[in-house]
């Protein structure tokens, strides 16, 4: 994302500018010195909100640090929550409880915005013009910028009951089948005896892993359907039904496929190939990303 960043517009003890995309699988950071120079990236565990708010402050804290180590220059100051300006696009931050949360755990940064993570990716993606984004990872939503101004959003409900073709779903998908052909209500397939394998190969184990897991577990077994897929029927299935998924969020946004369409998420990302003609022909790359729409609220 090709941008200058206005840091006149911030207070002058504000010496760097943060940018956060935080999701159910991963937390990212990017850290901008008030010269304009772009201090690193650096990535931790998850911090959805939906995981819980001190887990979410610990990673984007971790986060941070790894953007900075070993990167400052001899007169910039260590960062701290008193002198930066902290932009968040956070899974979940559309649940008014988990906002507040959220928020009310503040560590002192002096200045801080809170999005969700599909907000700032839409802001990153198309630079703040109109435009609709599909966002397929361990979750997934849809979000665009009408060219009358509104903002329009679909899906985002979260698991276990929506995010349907994300990671989570898929997984949950995948679970599910290898339960039938465990108890006989469904034949054995390769995708179901890697995944029953992966659990601990017995009736007991995938009990109490399904007891335990929860979104991000779920999640790490989307790899399997796409591995499985070219020679898995049911695995192939998955796939176009979660292609199927991302194709009625982008239709919600906008019915007359007008806007340009960014993809953003790694499950997203591989169901590319899958879409119709009349979707894939929308796809635009995107312009930035989300840690750029976070950064991007700094300067709000």
């Amino acid at each position: 994302m090709s941008v200058v960043w206005n840091f006149n517009a911030l207070p002058a003890h504000l010496h760097y500018a943060i940018g956060v995309d935080g999701g159910g699988t991963s937390t990212r950071a990017r850290v901008v010195h008030r010269s304009g120079v772009v201090v690193g990236e650096g990535k931790a565990g998850a911090s959805g909100l939906m995981q819980g708010t001190p887990q979410a402050w610990r990673h984007i804290a971790q986060a941070i640090t790894l953007a900075v180590q070993g990167r400052l220059q001899v007169d910039w100051p260590v960062p701290t929550p008193a002198n930066c300006a902290l932009g968040l696009g956070l899974a979940g931050a559309n649940n008014a409880d988990w906002y507040a949360e959220c928020l009310a755990a503040n560590p002192g940064y002096t200045r801080l915005v809170l999005a969700s993570d599909a907000v700032t990716a839409l802001l990153g993606a198309h630079q703040g013009a109109p435009g609709a984004l599909v966002i397929m990872g361990t979750g997934a939503i849809g979000l665009a910028l009408q060219a009358n101004g509104r903002h329009t959003t679909t899906g985002g409900w979260g698991f276990p009951c929506g995010d349907e073709g994300s990671g989570a779903d898929l997984g949950l998908q995948a679970v599910n089948l290898t339960q039938r052909a465990v108890d006989g209500r469904h034949a054995s397939t390769p995708l179901t005896r890697d995944v029953y394998e992966t659990l601990g190969g017995t009736p007991e184990s995938l009990l109490a892993w399904c007891g335990a897991a929860r979104q991000f577990e779920y999640a790490t077994l989307a790899p399997k359907v796409f591995a499985h897929a070219a020679h898995d029927a049911e695995a192939a299935r998955l796939l176009a039904r979660a292609a199927q998924s991302l194709e009625a969020l982008a239709t919600a946004l906008d019915p007359a496929h007008t806007l340009p369409l960014a993809v953003a998420g790694s499950i997203a990302q591989r169901l590319l190939p899958q879409l119709s003609p009349a979707i894939a022909q929308r796809v635009v790359p995107a312009q930035g990303d989300a840690m750029d729409g976070a950064l991007a609220l700094c300067f709000q």
